[in-house]
């Protein structure tokens, strides 16, 4: 199967650089899967995990929170606002992160900024469910 390159970047490390099958993304308008030669898309990222498929029945998840990623057809570069990968996920960690978006909602008055918010922190609800929190 063909691969192409893959890199996650996070605020204090790189996370991921390799030659992958897939990747599944949290896109803001929707799930997005990214194989190689994949159309050229710039997106932002919402909360959720990121699927990496290295080869069949091989891969990691990565929890990111916001950034955005660019697409084209022999690469993808991820740009996360926040990411934990999977095995050092807690449900402190989430707890955490659902406090503080929780303390962001109720310092903002502006409807459409508490809209997004109420996203987050129901996609890091069903994160901590969907992991067994």
């Amino acid at each position: 199967m063909a691969t192409f390159q893959f890199d996650l970047v996070g605020p204090e490390r790189i996370l991921y650089s390799g030659a992958v099958d897939a990747v599944q993304l949290p896109g803001s308008e929707g799930e997005m899967t990214v194989l190689p030669g994949h159309a050229p898309v710039l997106t932002t990222l919402k909360t959720g995990m990121l699927v990496i498929t290295e080869s069949p029945q091989k891969g990691k998840r990565v929890l990111v929170r916001g950034g955005f990623a660019e697409i084209n057809a022999t690469s993808l570069t991820v740009i996360a606002e926040r990411a934990t990968p999977l095995e050092e996920l807690t449900p402190a960690i989430i707890d955490a992160d659902i406090a503080a978006a929780e303390l962001l909602y109720d310092a903002t008055d502006d409807y459409d900024r508490k809209i997004e918010i109420e996203g987050q922190i129901a996609q890091l609800r069903e994160a901590k469910v969907a992991l067994s929190f």
